[in-house]
């Protein structure tokens, strides 16, 4: 499994699977948040089967399914507020990472 790290309490990746789970848990991880809307592709892993797997690691999860190339301010919103409220270090996926990067960075200029 490959990720990219965004901060220190913040990477991305593209789309996992529940048996990648333990990675990211022994990876130090605390949280993570699916940015991917179920059935985007045949095959993909929903949403609750990674959340099983990840709650039932001990982590949290949050799902804020973003659709590609049509990012929304409430879409940023909810990013921010799962980003606050969860602890970190969180990763984030999608397709490829870079729904989940494009994400903090819109929340990165709002605050600006």
């Amino acid at each position: 499994m490959e990720y990219r790290q965004i901060t220190e309490d913040y990477s991305v990746s593209g789309q996992i699977t529940p048996d990648e789970v333990a990675a990211i848990k022994a990876a130090g991880f605390k949280s993570v948040i699916c940015n991917r809307p179920d059935d985007e592709q045949p095959g993909q892993p929903s949403a609750d089967s990674v959340k099983a797997a990840v709650e039932a690691a001990g982590l949290a999860f949050r799902y804020i399914p973003v659709i590609s190339g049509a990012m929304t301010g409430d879409n940023v919103a909810d990013m921010a507020d799962a980003l606050d409220e969860m602890d970190g270090p969180v990763f984030a996926y999608c397709r490829s990472g870079t729904r989940c990067t494009n994400l903090y960075m819109a929340i990165q200029q709002s605050k600006g």
